[in-house]
């Protein structure tokens, strides 16, 4: 039941922010509460992306695996996550990014539920915060990455 929309303007190019968002196996080195990320299936294809991965997240004693489906549909510019397996009822993630110049307008969307009612009550109490630090690292690790960079 915890639902968010964060937007931010990051000095990078689309397609940078774009990798990095897919470059998942990466996660643990810079997203809080991310513990470990595998890719298990990628297939590329003219229009879309699609893999399937598990993240390991959690806080504190509380941390578990997820399987999730991501899609990224090319000519949208769109990465779409929805949960295949693991301790959610439901997820529901968009990114989507719109480059004007120099700044990349990311928008990120996310509605999820947790199996556990005790612990999605714990979670809501605390969620807007743990999605901001999770958006607050991607920006600095894309600006770390990617910033003044040229047409």
């Amino acid at each position: 039941m915890p639902k968010a929309s964060i937007k931010r303007l990051i000095e990078c190019k689309k397609q940078d922010l774009i990798d990095l968002v897919l470059d998942i196996e990466k996660y643990p080195e810079f997203i809080p509460f991310c513990y470990d990320a595998k890719i298990h299936k990628k297939i590329n294809n003219e229009s879309s992306l699609k893999i399937v991965a598990d993240l390991t997240i959690g806080k504190g004693p509380f941390k578990d695996t997820y399987k999730s489906d991501v899609e990224l549909k090319k000519k949208e510019n769109c990465i779409y996550v929805k949960n295949i397996d693991g301790p959610l009822n439901y997820l529901s993630n968009k990114w989507l990014f719109d480059q004007q110049n120099e700044l990349t307008v990311v928008t990120f969307d996310i509605d999820f539920e947790i199996k556990n009612k005790f612990l999605n009550t714990v979670m809501e109490a605390s969620f807007k915060f743990g999605i901001e630090k999770i958006a607050d690292a991607f920006q600095k690790r894309a600006e770390e990455l990617f910033s003044n960079f040229k047409n």
